[in-house]
């Protein structure tokens, strides 16, 4: 294999584990409820790598009907309306997808079809017809450019059949797909102040306790009555016993007050609360959330260990 086509592959092999995320998360679809399949079938295409996780332990409709609430919810530009302007887009740009990249199958499955999902309709399009100068495909060559993305995307129709692959591309592929699979909206009222905040989760044996850590710069703190910051969380555990598929549910609430103007830079914030932890490999699902009157919601699914 030349270097060019080593190239080629390695890119395709790239953007094949990105689409790949979420080919398949969980049951079955033929196992699934009908708006659970529904949705999976083509959200699981923006899932992130956490989502898709998540999405594998839940045990039932129910635990599945939240989970696709908050999905579109937290990715809602504009809660005020009542249409959810991104969940539109993303429709129409499947349908799309589906309606013209057809290769042999669904054409939110292919190359060109899913990077259109993620980046819309490129802003300039060039097409090279193969003037048998370069042997190494037989159909046209086409460039797709992202000016505001600075990414440019170029697919190669190997065989001449209209089956496009991705060839190499310009810019920051990788970047630019996440910024539209976790494109959530942050208003004035969340207590977040980060689309994506990395909190982590901890288990104190010897106190019983799971210890909820998360970065004080990502927490959006207001004055109190008493001329002190503070932020007040609700958290909700659900708690996947020794890898088992049944799941036991903890609620409790933490705050975090400082009269520090930069306690941003106190670093991590811990939350402890008590909780006992079965010996064996758990997995803990985490929601953290604003309270009533205040918007925001992280979640992220851990594995703990905890030993006999």
């Amino acid at each position: 294999m030349n270097i060019k086509r080593t190239v080629a592959f390695l890119l395709a092999l790239a953007a094949a584990a990105l689409f790949a995320a979420g080919n398949g998360p969980g049951p079955s679809e033929s196992k699934l409820d009908p708006e659970s399949a529904a949705f999976i079938k083509t959200a699981r295409l923006i899932m992130s790598g956490q989502e898709t996780k998540i999405w594998k332990r839940l045990p039932d409709a129910e635990s599945r009907k939240e989970f696709i609430q908050d999905f579109w919810e937290k990715r809602d530009p504009d809660p005020t309306t009542e249409e959810n302007e991104f969940r539109l887009e993303f429709e129409r740009r499947v349908a799309y997808a589906n309606k013209h990249f057809i290769e042999g199958g669904p054409g939110m499955n292919t190359d060109r079809g899913r990077i259109y999902i993620f980046m819309g309709p490129p802003d300039k399009f060039e097409e090279f017809l193969n003037n048998m100068v370069d042997s190494s495909f037989r159909g046209a060559l086409l460039w797709w450019s992202y000016y505001n993305n600075q990414l440019a995307v170029e697919f190669v129709d190997e065989r001449g059949d209209g089956r496009y692959k991705i060839q190499r591309y310009i810019g920051d592929f990788f970047g630019a797909m996440e910024l539209f699979k976790l494109g959530q909206w942050v208003g004035p009222d969340s207590v977040f102040k980060q689309r994506e905040v990395k909190f982590n989760l901890a288990y104190d044996a010897a106190r019983k306790e799971l210890v909820v850590t998360i970065p004080a710069k990502a927490l959006l703190l207001r004055e109190n009555a008493d001329g002190a910051f503070q932020v007040d969380l609700d958290f909700r555990f659900y708690v996947y016993e020794n890898e088992g598929a049944k799941r036991n549910v903890h609620t409790a609430s933490g705050s975090f007050v400082t009269r520090d103007v930069e306690y941003e830079k106190a670093g991590d914030v811990p939350f402890r609360f008590a909780y006992t932890l079965q010996p064996g490999k758990n997995f803990v699902d985490v929601i953290a959330q604003g309270k009533e009157g205040s918007k925001g919601k992280i979640r992220k699914i851990f594995e703990i260990k905890v030993g006999r």
